[in-house]
Order: C-alpha cells, then sequence, then structure tokens
C-alpha cells in the first residue's frame, strides 16, 4: 500500500522527531539483537549516540507525515563545505515498499545539494538489506571505509552533481 507522504524539516530534538527515533531505534536494536528493544537499550543509545548535529550549521533532520502521523525520518551532517552523511534513514513498517524511502533520500538529497555539497555518504549495517537495496538502487556505490564506527560494514557513497 502506497502512503501519499510530505516532508518536513523540523528540530532533532523536536516531538515529532523524538517519536519517530524512538521507533528507528526500537527497529535497529531488535534487528541487531534478533529480539524486541528494551525501553532501557533505547534510551540509553539515544542518549549515547544523539541527533542534535543534525540541525542548523552542521546537518538537517527531515521527517515523513501522512494524514497528521509521523512515518519515517531521516538526516543529514554536515560532514565538510563538500561532503554530508545520510544518517537516520527510517520508514515505519506501514510505509514501507510503497516509494516512501525514495522520496524521502531524494528529499534529503536535495536539501544537500541545496547546502552547496556534492557528495552524500553514509554507513550501515550488512543485515538491514532493504536499506542497502534502495541505496543500490538511487546510485550509492561501495566506497572504502571512511570511518571506524563499531556498526559500520558497509560504505556507500553518491555523487550529486
Amino acid at each position: 500500500m502506497a502512503l501519499a507522504a510530505t516532508f518536513a524539516v523540523v528540530h532533532p530534538a523536536s516531538e515529532p522527531a523524538i517519536d519517530i527515533l524512538r521507533r528507528y531505534n526500537v527497529d535497529i536494536i531488535g534487528r541487531f539483537y534478533g529480539r524486541e528493544a528494551s525501553d532501557e537499550e533505547v534510551l540509553r543509545v539515544m542518549v549515547d549516540e544523539p541527533s542534535d548535529d543534525l540541525a542548523g550549521l552542521s546537518g538537517t533532520f527531515v521527517v515523513a507525515y501522512a494524514e497528521q502521523s509521523v512515518f519515517g525520518c531521516g538526516g543529514a551532517r554536515f560532514i565538510s563545505d563538500d561532503i554530508a552523511e545520510l544518517t537516520r534513514v527510517f520508514v515505519d513498517p506501514i510505509g514501507r515498499r510503497g516509494g516512501v524511502g525514495a522520496s524521502l533520500v531524494g528529499y534529503i538529497e536535495n536539501l544537500v545539494r541545496e547546502s552547496g555539497r556534492s557528495r552524500i555518504r553514509l554507513d550501515t549495517r550488512a543485515d538491514l538489506v532493504e536499506a542497502r537495496r534502495l541505496y543500490s538502487r538511487l546510485g550509492y556505490v561501495d566506497v572504502p571505509a571512511f570511518n571506524s564506527e563499531p556498526y559500520a560494514e558497509v560504505w556507500l557513497e553518491k555523487q550529486l552533481f
């Protein structure tokens, strides 16, 4: 089922952002451990890995809405004058397979272009196969590791201009 999505740039500490970031963390923690994430685990990740740099001059954060409800998110961290890092991309299961993920990433890519940056990169885990398939379809290509994040197993990049 395709949902008609609209997108909005919000502060990552806003109520809609916190709500969807909590669901994002429940999903990625649960997939990593192969079980449901506990509230304590989710809170710990949200404190240890804050998203507050995805605002202002250091980045941007976007939420996806359908019928007044938030069901997706994504952000870009501005790494340098030329490079942004795509991060926190998530679409709630109710919105998957309807093109929302591609539209969301495209929206974020446009914000990155408007910021004057010409490359966008990301890291992800190997088990997030749906995300990897999406990024490949959108033109992201494998690149050598550009960080040593503990959960990064795949590094991708896309030229925007």
